[in-house]
């Protein structure tokens, strides 16, 4: 394999890893936040409990995301430092505001939220968490931000003479059509993947009939949130959609395997044919269905790979500017179907759960410990199908990923970094995943915690 192949699947690997925890991060930190909120709102101790025991899971996921997300900024020093040459002016701008606004404030915030139980008032006390949560989506607004200036370049021009861009705007790109449509996609996911995470814990106490008043009301509260998360997020994928046949017409015919453009194109919910879909030998259709995603017109014109392919080599010049057409053909079904999947699960238990009621069916309780993978591979797959649709650009229109590459980089040390960093990552999951095992067979604390307006604050002596 050469060093561009390697390259690429090490940053495939670490920043398919590290999106695992970001949107658990996001999700989680708002729903502990109104855990808590309820608590000091109302007074009811159930609240308090749920709010210890998981926001106890948010801080393990926290901590292993900041170290696997740190890797991330050296690949582009180390790997791809003709990309950051080139981008370095615009893209870090973005990188330097979420390091320096967002990461700043909710590890602060975070780290008051921990230390601050007894010693802080209770709506003082409430604020940290906020906050932190508030930080956190900031963190993930800048970082998409700079994901999506990738993928739709704005507020920039070409520095005459040289092999760089520089910025002319950051409010274009921060008000970037793809970074908001991409936000506001992954924010309502994340609410997805906490609702599973507290949905398949309840599960397992609930089977064994455990802290049923902490763990009935969370898992009612999982399932509302994964219902109403996956409707809110195919209405932004759809959005999406649009976006993207209107920036990004490659990747748009590359989802169905559209090598002509068509009028009222159908979609295929499952194709059997040639591995590219060049050829079809059976499919399952819905007729219309492309048509009306790309341009809200079921008799709308979606172009086809032929024909975006011959436009792009007259406008960029010769070269292949097709994707991997198998991978975001099947990514994109897999998202969409996954995520379906979870939606339905979680209609299905507000159903098995209404009027005070717990599930006798032991089938229940399984299909909620194996849907947590649910909302996590509709994410993973979403990625994918994200950045393997927009090669072979990695900006969109100006840099091919190709000559991001770094120059002197040899085989060789790609392959030592790419398995230490495989290595690590096992190591940060397993120790992740027994951590998280630990507390929740522990269950929520046994007594509630007295209000800390109630308790005398340490007196200190010099």
């Amino acid at each position: 394999m050469s060093v561009l192949e390697l390259s690429r699947w090490q940053f495939g690997i670490t920043t398919v890893y590290h999106f695992i925890f970001v949107p658990l991060t996001i999700g989680l930190s708002l729903v502990v936040a109104c855990m808590q909120t309820a608590w000091v709102v109302r007074k009811d101790a159930v609240y308090l409990r749920m709010t210890k025991f998981f926001g106890k899971i948010f801080l393990i996921n926290f901590a292993v995301g900041v170290v696997t997300g740190i890797v991330q900024e050296f690949q582009f020093g180390m790997n791809w430092s003709a990309y950051s040459v080139f981008v370095g002016n615009v893209f870090g701008a973005p990188l330097a505001m979420e390091a320096l606004l967002a990461f700043f404030m909710e590890s602060t915030f975070i780290g008051l939220w921990i230390f601050g139980w007894n010693k802080l008032s209770p709506r003082l006390h409430l604020a940290t968490i906020w906050l932190a949560a508030i930080g956190t989506s900031l963190s993930a607004y800048f970082i998409l931000a700079a994901n999506a200036w990738m993928q739709h370049p704005v507020g920039y021009r070409v520095v005459p003479g040289s092999h760089k861009v520089e910025l002319t705007s950051i409010f274009a790109v921060l008000t970037n059509s793809t970074a908001i449509a991409a936000w506001t996609h992954v924010f309502f996911v994340s609410f997805m993947v906490a609702g599973a995470v507290l949905i398949a814990v309840s599960a397992w106490h609930m089977a064994r009939e455990s802290q049923l008043s902490v763990f009935r009301r969370s898992m009612r509260i999982g399932l509302v949130l994964v219902l109403a998360a996956g409707i809110a997020t195919a209405v932004t994928g759809d959005v999406q959609a649009r976006l993207m046949d209107s920036q990004q017409p490659m990747k748009m015919a590359a989802a169905e395997a559209l090598y002509n453009t068509s009028d009222a194109a159908s979609f295929s919910l499952i194709t059997i044919g040639s591995l590219n879909g060049s050829k079809e030998v059976w499919s399952i259709r819905v007729p219309y269905l492309l048509s009306l995603i790309a341009t809200l017109n079921p008799h709308g014109t979606v172009q086809g790979i032929n024909n975006v392919e011959r436009a792009y080599q007259k406008k960029y010049g010769p070269g292949s500017y097709k994707p991997v057409v198998p991978v975001t053909y099947w990514s994109f079904r897999l998202m969409a179907g996954f995520g379906t999947l979870a939606a339905l699960l979680a209609a299905a238990g507000l159903w098995l759960t209404r009027r005070q009621r717990i599930p006798r069916s032991r089938w229940f309780y399984r299909a909620a410990l194996w849907g947590l993978a649910l909302p996590y591979l509709a994410s993973t797959m979403g990625w994918i199908f994200t950045e393997m649709g927009r090669q072979p650009w990695t900006v969109f229109g100006l840099l091919t990923t190709a000559k991001s590459v770094s120059a002197g980089v040899a085989a060789s040390s790609v392959i030592i970094s790419m398995t230490v960093f495989t290595l690590l990552y096992a190591a940060l999951a397993a120790i992740a995943g027994w951590l998280t095992v630990r507390h929740v067979k522990a269950g929520a604390p046994a007594e509630p915690e007295r209000p800390a307006a109630e308790e005398p604050l340490p007196v200190f002596s010099y």
